[in-house]
């Protein structure tokens, strides 16, 4: 592995882990010892990146693939696992099998508790036809929409801003109707991608006429840049975070989350940023995003050892980091035309 490539790995893990820990320690004092437990957010972009590995191995061997609706699917895994009840029309892949669901996922015992609510996902999961931008599932602005999706941010390698905020908008649109909701997590992820490759996050929000704004995101993005300029001039300010993000949806974890990773901009404040994001009216989501953009400008070791060793998912969301690069970089599961480098990688991400 090339220099470069390592320190892409160590970011996406960073990325992953720390939305992940913002997650659970958005919500409040952490336990003295003991384990962290994840939250909803945290399984649902796990599945997230199930999805997005799938997805690439079915393009690479059927040689024809919709994204959004292989993620579709892997959010019908995870409420199959979680016991929660959804349309007929969702169960097909279970008739005759008893294989489904399938995949290495089903296997983690924490995936099958319930940590915490998604009443738009549920809701969707109800709906015949799985939502879109034109034909929405759900009304939903909440934050959801946007926490599991930060992982596609790695997906900027490869993929322009305008793919990439397209692919977000269409992931968020799946169970999250609302304009704002989806608009926003297109400039979270873009913005996201941004933070893998730049020194800091002012950089990262400043665009360019080689990096212009994705059209759709772009009003978003512009918020953000303003509340780039709210944390220059008034930092750490409990009473700003609780105006810029005073509810639970996309577009308050996006701001939140900016002005809380603005305010505590260096890597030894990378704690402190998440203890401060758990103060706002909606703390998990606000650490969530600020965790994401923190750990994908830093890379993973500004996170302490001492608590990912006790959060609950953290093997299993670095793991899927890992393996999300691998599959972006180096498709081990091969092709429609060349072996697998990974004999097993196929049954751990069966992309049929």
């Amino acid at each position: 592995m090339s220099g470069e490539q390592a320190a892409w790995v160590n970011r996406v893990r960073g990325l992953v882990l720390g939305l992940a820990l913002g997650d659970s320690l958005g919500r409040g004092t952490v336990p003295p010892s003991g384990p962290i437990v994840a939250g909803v957010s945290t399984q649902l972009a796990a599945f997230t990146i199930d999805g997005v590995i799938r997805a690439s191995i079915r393009g690479t061997h059927k040689g024809i693939c919709h994204p959004p609706s292989v993620v579709w699917h892997a959010y019908c895994r995870w409420a199959a696992l979680q016991g929660i009840e959804m349309h007929d029309e969702h169960r097909h892949w279970s008739e005759g099998s008893d294989h489904w669901p399938d995949g290495w996922l089903v296997g983690v015992p924490q995936l099958r508790e319930r940590r915490g609510s998604a009443p738009a996902t549920v809701k969707a999961l109800n709906q015949r036809e799985q939502g879109t931008i034109r034909r929405p599932a759900t009304h939903s602005r909440g934050f959801h929409a946007l926490t599991r999706s930060l992982p596609l941010a790695a997906l900027s390698r490869t993929m322009s801003a305008n793919q990439l905020a397209d692919l977000a908008r269409d992931v968020a649109a799946l169970t999250h109707g609302d304009p704002r909701a989806y608009e926003a997590t297109a400039a979270a992820v873009v913005l996201a991608g941004r933070c893998l490759s730049t020194r800091g996050l002012e950089e990262a929000a400043e665009p360019d006429a080689d990096r212009p704004w994705p059209p759709d995101a772009g009003t978003l993005l512009d918020e953000a840049c303003a509340i780039l300029a709210q944390a220059r001039q008034a930092p750490r300010q409990k009473a700003r975070l609780a105006r810029v993000a005073p509810d639970a949806t996309a577009p308050s974890a996006l701001l939140g989350g900016v002005y809380v990773a603005a305010s505590w901009p260096e890597p030894a404040e990378a704690l402190e940023a998440l203890a401060f994001a758990a103060t706002a009216p909606d703390g998990d989501c606000v650490a969530a995003v600020a965790g994401a953009m923190l750990g994908a400008l830093h890379g993973v070791d500004v996170w302490p050892v001492e608590l990912l060793s006790r959060l609950e998912l953290a093997w299993v969301m670095d793991t899927l980091a890992r393996d999300l690069v691998s599959e972006v970089t180096d498709s081990p599961g091969g092709s429609g035309y060349t072996p697998p480098e990974d004999p097993f990688w196929l049954d751990r991400y069966p992309g049929w």
